[in-house]
């Protein structure tokens, strides 16, 4: 784990060759010129990140890590409703008239599917019309939505109220990553992503737990209200502030046409959405003929790279496809789609396992989970901090962990399936938090440490999107293995919930082999990926 493979230049850092000439020829006598190294740091070969680098004369923005909180405010009640709800969902059950077993289904994946909807979109709008604007409408919509599902007074309303606040979710979240890309550089970059990572972590992991206390303390008729009127004085206080300490559009950028490629982003959303139905509506939707969606998605994703070929030639796309030649990002989101597809589905099922197999309350279900939490915001944060000496061999140490701690899981439930089940899963689950913090933010980090800020909103959608798809395709994956091993098992919890996480398994394995392989090549090439 040598830095000395480490690239030599900092994308963000290097100026550009032109005015480091016009510098140069300006303060020739002057001892604090640039030293004649920096026109060399940056490869004739790899694509180049001009655009992205400050000029030397620009400020760090002074208000960026209040930003940074208020983009963690916003950021985090929206993963928060990733899993808050799954604790909910007994509650709903019986205290919603109208929640039928089918709309209960569509709570979850009618989120998940207008979720990723807008992320491409919603980052591209952020980046051609600003992204305080897009952050707040985003912020706006979501608690609107909030409110009209904790006041639902039947499951289609309540239904429709999630789509809301899964598009709302989908606009707000790429402008998180683009404003963290935006206001940070360099080291600070990795530490503010790792305050992200374990926003991301925290807040997959405590959604049960915050669910079980809100459904504890106002009864189980109603408690799952709650679950949604939470968000509406953080979404207000984070509005508020939003306006205060968020950065305006550069005087710069103000008039400046962008194209938001409207054919380009109907093209895009019909792929994902085609991709992400049969895996969310696997359990609900019988039968094998959901899975020509799969082959209906391909078609609209060949449509769309066709013509956002065609597009770019003369105009902007939703996506620069030259992204993709930049191996940090392609492998980086990758790397994510895998690891979201194993790490996703572990609180789905051990959720369900404890509610249904063991029968915990809502909130014991919920304490099982602080482990990881504890582990996963902790380590995030070092590994923000840490990510630029390591580059993305600080992932594989990640994912080795991951893989050990739910190993351990596995182990744990197969041979102690007794009412103590909990306390067992303490240290494991703490091992895979700590890997988990090493894995997501130190990878959002690398994948775009050489992406533009002005196609910041894009690209951290992307990334988002593989996240989303790999969520879907790992829940629908374990799930579909531990509901047939329960079926066979006739009930035997115990049985069921080591194979579904088995599957689980298999996903970080395979992530883990990804950021093997980029170590290797970055090695042979000596390119290997840095902050």
């Amino acid at each position: 784990m040598a830095a000395e493979h480490r690239k030599p230049a900092e994308p963000d850092a290097a100026p550009t060759v032109a005015h480091h000439a016009a510098h140069h020829s300006a303060t020739a006598e002057t001892p604090s010129g640039p030293p004649p190294e920096r026109t060399e740091r940056t490869k004739p070969s790899e694509p180049s990140t001009a655009s992205e680098r400050p000029d030397p004369g620009d400020q760090p923005d002074p208000n960026r890590w209040k930003a940074l909180v208020i983009c963690l405010l916003g950021g985090g009640i929206v993963l928060l409703d990733v899993s808050i709800v799954n604790v909910a969902l007994q509650s709903i059950s019986s205290g919603l008239p109208g929640a039928t077993p089918e709309a209960v289904q569509w709570i979850l994946s009618g989120y998940a599917l207008s979720f990723g909807l807008l992320l491409v979109p919603g980052g591209r709008l952020g980046d051609a019309s600003g992204r305080r604007r897009m952050f707040v409408i985003g912020v706006g919509l979501f608690t609107i939505a909030s409110a009209l599902c904790g006041f639902a007074p039947n499951g289609t309303v309540l239904v429709v109220a999630r789509l809301v606040q899964g598009l709302a979710g989908g606009l707000l979240t790429p402008q998180v990553t683009a404003l963290i890309q935006q206001l940070f550089r360099g080291k600070e970059r990795g530490t503010a992503f790792g305050l992200f990572g374990a926003t991301v972590g925290i807040a997959t992991a405590i959604g049960p737990l915050v669910g079980g206390l809100l459904i504890t303390a106002f009864g189980t008729e109603n408690g799952w209200r709650f679950v949604f009127f939470v968000n509406l004085p953080v979404g207000l206080v984070t509005i508020l502030l939003a306006f205060r300490y968020l950065p305006a559009t550069p005087r710069t950028e103000r008039g400046r046409k962008h194209d938001l490629d409207p054919v380009g982003i109907v093209l895009l959303g019909a792929a994902v959405v085609s991709l992400l139905l049969p895996f969310v509506q696997s359990e609900q939707w019988k039968g094998a003929t959901k899975w020509w969606l799969v082959v209906v998605a391909v078609v609209f994703a060949v449509a769309f790279l066709l013509w956002e070929r065609r597009y770019g030639r003369t105009k902007e796309p939703v996506i620069d496809l030259a992204l993709f030649r930049r191996r940090s990002f392609s492998l980086g989101v990758g790397l994510a789609t895998l690891y979201f597809a194993g790490f996703t589905p572990l609180f789905f099922v051990l959720t369900l396992a404890l509610q249904s197999g063991l029968h915990y309350s809502a909130l014991l279900a919920g304490l099982s989970s602080v482990p990881f939490a504890v582990g996963s915001g902790i380590a995030s944060t070092i590994g923000g901090r840490i990510v630029h000496r390591f580059g993305r061999q600080l992932i594989v140490v990640g994912t080795i962990l991951v893989l050990l701690g739910l190993g351990a899981v596995i182990w744990v439930v197969a041979d102690h399936d007794r009412p103590d089940l909990g306390w067992w899963l303490v240290v494991p689950l703490l091992v895979a938090g700590i890997g988990s913090g090493l894995t997501i933010s130190p990878n959002q980090t690398l994948t775009l440490s050489e992406v533009p800020v002005e196609q910041g909103g894009s690209a951290g959608g992307l990334i988002q999107v593989g996240a989303r798809v790999g969520s879907a395709v790992g829940i629908a994956a374990v799930g579909s293995v531990f509901y047939s091993a329960l079926a066979t098992s006739h009930g035997d919890y115990a049985n069921a919930l080591p194979l579904g996480l088995g599957v689980a398994l298999g996903f970080v394995g395979a992530a883990l082999l990804a950021g093997i392989v980029d170590v290797v090549v970055g090695r042979v090439r000596g390119t290997s990926a840095s902050v």
